[in-house]
Parts: structure tokens; sequence; C-alpha cells
């Protein structure tokens, strides 16, 4: 017999803006008692175990926040957690291993952010029967390594350093230069010096917290878990606002943790970043806000194969209908001058002591240009440039004809805090109009990125992530030629993200628009891009726009500077980093390919 799940979500259940319809025509009555009713300390409507998943209150309910789903009984006797009745439950953990880094792959509302707090010891689970102390936790995972894991945890014998998701609430918790946050943390000057110069913080010791970028903000946080001693590390999300340089350098240190025995357990989105640093990895799936299940632990590579494939082997589950696969072969840029939207000729800018140089180049139609480059190097200057936000000190941008324009910008918070009150319909009828939902995207959008559960919130309320799936909609809805997205996938989870890049590229085609597609992460990059356009120069005083050009030539221009090279899966053409002096990262060097290379078989 199937294990029934009935879930409400409580960040999307809404009673006082409903009728309650969900309780009203349930049409279970035994004993007196329905199947739902609402609690007033829960303040939502709780399902009882009387629950025949008929699905009349899932139809009944206007915000989606009611889930029935049947599950293997054999899943029930690995209930690690539940929020309360009927709130989400999280089946199973990771296998932790001392020594090894595990890295947690998935979307998001599966239960991420819960595992690490079960692992942390902020978080005692429950075991989904509401009454379970530590004892119980260490006698259910009895036999494996997470009971000597959790005996270690719960007797103190474990110290566990958390690096959260929120960077950006550092600054309302810390004050100070950054050199004094970190000597309050490490305590040694040598120490913190040596930390400071792994992440590339040195030149930022004397710089005030309060006025670091996204950025600094991560390695800031990054480098103060690592200052910390600890037996066990949880980094959450630790490559988000960083560039690929930065994202490797964060990688190699947290890899160094490893050793000695130390438990590392790493949450992100980045494929090539987790596939590059994990041992192994584990895979959530499930349904988002109703329930999540943990993965058997495998090799990263096969992992993450198997989660592009959508089919997990060992646990016989298919996660998803259509494969991910990636361009093994980049098509070749064609220049026609009748398919030309916007021109430029050498265009300069100063900002202080910065200086950006734009090579002469122009954006055809149809095209999807990844934007490469160092964070401080000039692209978000660029963009405004572009779209008239910010006056050239010289030169000039020409668009032929009246081109309309849509900016998604890099810094979304700005807007919520402008105008908490106004709702996301407000907000998307203001950017692309009232009619927005009788556009062909909207559908694809409001699916991929989870938006009608939150319609009526206002843009006070939302998380960061809510906000950016919120604007990414408002500007790819918009009725423009060219949409200018920077850095759109912070906060997004892959599946959101491939979904994303999906529509973006539909996009494009369809209406014959140019997509301006700044990012940091390399597989979604590549994923969407028809074209490239490589920054270059130094971080914060100067950088040089090369024109767009093809992927090959600017890949290989990009990932020369950057000393870092990239092979091919065999399997689904996905970009893999290479480990520095390894026998391909020397075979590409000797043949000039740092980007485009299918191995005829993997080392």
């Amino acid at each position: 017999m199937p294990t029934r799940i009935a879930v409400v979500d409580k960040d999307l259940c809404q009673p006082r803006k409903c009728s309650q319809e969900c309780i009203r025509f349930c049409p279970v009555v035994r004993t007196g008692k329905r199947a739902i009713y609402f609690d007033e300390q829960l303040n939502r409507p709780v399902i009882t175990d009387l629950c025949t998943a008929c699905g009349i209150c899932v139809r009944k309910c206007p915000f989606e926040a009611i889930t029935i789903i049947n599950l293997p009984s054999e899943l029930d006797e690995d209930c690690v957690h539940q929020y309360g009745p009927s709130g989400f439950k999280l089946f199973r953990l990771p296998m932790l291993k001392q020594g090894k880094v595990i890295g947690v792959l998935g979307q998001n509302a599966l239960g991420k952010t819960t595992i690490a707090n079960i692992l942390a010891g902020s978080l005692i689970p429950n075991l989904c029967t509401g009454g379970s102390g530590k004892d119980d936790v260490v006698r259910r995972f009895r036999g494996t390594e997470l009971q000597t894991y959790f005996t270690r945890l719960y007797s103190n014998q474990l110290r566990v350093i958390h690096k959260t998701q929120y960077i950006e609430l550092i600054p309302m918790a810390v004050k100070g230069k950054v050199r004094d946050v970190l000597m309050k943390v490490g305590g040694d000057e040598s120490k913190v010096l040596d930390v400071a110069g792994k992440l590339n913080l040195t030149h930022l010791l004397d710089r005030d917290v309060s006025v670091l970028s996204g950025g600094e903000l991560q390695r800031l946080a990054i480098a103060a878990a690592m200052l910390r001693s600890g037996d066990v590390y949880i980094f959450d999300e630790p490559t988000t606002h960083l560039d690929i340089t930065e994202r490797l350098r964060v990688a190699k240190a947290i890899s160094e943790l490893a050793s000695g025995g130390r438990y590392i357990v790493v949450i992100d989105h980045d494929l090539a970043v987790l596939d590059y640093l994990a041992d192994l990895v584990v895979i959530l799936y499930g349904k988002p806000g109703a329930y999540g299940v943990v993965s058997s632990v495998r090799g990263a590579k096969e992992g993450i194969n198997e989660y592009l494939k959508g089919y997990l082997t060992n646990e016989n589950m298919m996660i998803r209908r259509e494969a991910i696969t990636f361009k093994a072969t980049p098509p070749p840029r064609e220049v026609r001058r009748e398919r030309v939207m916007v021109e430029w000729d050498r265009l300069t800018k100063g900002l202080g002591d910065f200086k950006l140089i734009a090579q002469p180049g122009q954006l055809m139609r149809g095209e999807v240009v990844g934007v490469l480059g160092p964070n401080g190097i000039g692209k978000t200057t660029f963009a405004r440039l572009l779209v008239g936000e910010l006056q050239p000190d010289e030169g000039v941008v020409m668009p032929y004809g009246q081109v309309r324009i849509s900016y998604k910008p890099q810094y979304i918070r700005d807007i919520a805090v402008k105008y908490p009150d106004l709702t996301v319909n407000a907000l998307i009828s203001k950017v692309a109009g009232p009619d927005y939902r009788e556009k062909p995207h909207w559908p694809d959008l409001a699916n991929s990125l989870l938006l009608n559960p939150i319609m009526d919130k206002g843009l006070g309320e939302l998380s960061g992530g809510e906000l950016q799936r919120v604007m990414i909609a408002a500007a790819l809805l918009k009725d423009a030629e060219l949409y200018v997205l920077d850095e759109p996938m912070v906060y997004l989870d892959i599946e959101q993200r491939i979904r994303t890049a999906r529509v973006i590229a539909r996009l494009a085609e369809e209406r014959e628009s140019t997509v301006l597609f700044i990012e940091h992460d390399i597989t979604m990059l590549d994923y969407v891009s028809t074209t490239v356009m490589v920054f270059e120069g130094e971080p914060g005083r100067l950088g040089i726009a090369n024109p767009p050009t093809g992927l090959r030539d600017g890949m290989n221009t990009f990932f020369k500077a950057q000393d870092i090279t990239f092979r091919r899966d065999a399997r689904n053409g996905r970009p893999r980093i290479n480990k520095r002096g390894s026998v391909m990262d020397r075979v590409q060097r000797e043949v000039g390919e740092y980007y485009y290379y299918m191995p005829e078989k993997e080392e």
C-alpha cells in the first residue's frame, strides 16, 4: 500500500484571503469530524488521517497550497522530520564521510536548509512522530555512519561551522573593518592573512563591511567560517555572487578543509563547481513545499550525470521527463548587416578610479550573448551604457530604429525597499502591461519560476529568491527587442535556471529579439548562449569589453586569460573543470583548446 502525504504549505496558504472552500467542500464526515479542519494555533488548515485523497481540497484552494501525493510505503520508515500536522516532510539524510566533501544537489524547497540545520544540531529531527529526542535520533540511524555522527554531535564532541546562504544580512549584524572582523574570529594574524590570501581578500582588509559587494560579503563569510576551528563545515550556497575564478579559489580552499578527517557538506546550484569540488553527491527529489527525499550517495560525476539525465538508477526514480544536454560543438557566428540591432563605436566611461573601454561591436537579432568576465571589470557598467542609464564619455551607441529595451538589473532589493506594499501582480502589470497573462511566455514563466502562489504578496514580503524570480518574469514579459539580464540566475535552483534558460532561448528565436546574458554560472551560460562577449583588464581599475564573437573563440580567449581548462562530458556534453596539472589539462593547453574539448575517455 502506498503512503499518502497530504501537505498544506504554510508559506503558500493564505486562509484569511479566501473562503476556505477546502474545508467546506470536504466530503469525508466520520464520527462528526471532517478530514480537513482549521487549526487556529497554526493559522492554516490541517489534513487528518481521515483523508481519502479525493483531491477536492486541492482543486478548491486558490493558492495551490494543498498537495496530496502517494509514495511507496517503504519510505514511511525513512521519514526524518515533519513541520507540524500535514506539513513538509523530509525523508532520509545524506550519509556523511570523514575526509570527503559531500555535495547536495536539488531544487529549492525540498529540504536542503532543513538538512543543514539537522546536521548542524540546531534542529533536532522529530522523526515525523512529534516527540523524538536525541537518543531516538541516534537509535534511528543505528548501524550507519550517521549513528556515530549524531552520537558525537549530541555529546558535544563535534564543533559545527555553518556558513548560511543569507550573506546580505552580514552588514546588519557585523560592524567594522574586514581585518577586525576576521581577527575577532581567527585571533591569529598570520592565520587571518593566510586565509585572506587564499580567498583574495587581502586588498579588502581595511575596507568597512558596510560597503562590501555581494561577492566580497560571500568571501568574507567563507573566510570567517574557515578561520573557526571545527570538525564539521556546512557551506550553504558558497558560490553566489562570485565569478568563475573566485569560485575555483573558494572550491580549492574548501577542499583543503576535508583533510584531517573533517566532515564537509556543500549545498550549491553551480554544477561545474560542485563537480570540481565534491567527492560524492546526494540528489534531492520530490515535490517542492510538500516533501523531499535524499538519494543514496554516489560519485560526483555519476550523480550529476544522473541528475541531468532525469533518472536515478539506484532509486529507480524518474525526476524529470527530459534529459538536459549541452552543445559539444558550438555554432559559428555569422555577422549579417541586415540583422544588426545595436552597434557601438569605441566607448569609454570613467567612474571614480575605474575606467571602461568598449571596443566597437554589434548585437544581432536572435542572439543570446553571454557576457563573461570577473567581478569589478565593467560588465554592469557596459549594460547601463547600452540601455541609456549612463552616458559614455566618448563614443556613441547606435540603435537601428527605435529599439525597445527591457533591463533586469543586478541588484534588485532596492525596488522592494522603495515599494514594499506593491504586489507582484501590480509590479509585473506596471512593467509588462496589464495583459501580461495573455502573452505566450507567461505559462512557462509562471510554472518555471513558481509565480502563481506569490502574485498577491507585497514586494517587501518576498525573499531574495522570490524577488529575483519576479524581476526576471517582469523583464522577459515586457515587449522589447533587446533584453539585458544582469546575473539573473542568482538564488534560482537548477531546475528554475534550466527552465528560465529555455524561455530565454525561445524568446530570442521566436521574436528575433536579442538577449544580453550577464552570468557567472558557466554551465548556464554555456547552455543558453549563441555568442559570447569577453571582458578583460584589471578588476576595479580598467575593464576592456571585447566585441561579441563566436563561442569557441570567445571561451578560449577568456579561459586562457583565467588559466583554466574545461573538458566536455562524453555523455551529455556538459562542461567539466580540469584539475590543474592533470593529463587532460596539459593536453588541452598544448593544443590551445581551453573549453570545447571532448575526450575519448574520462580521466
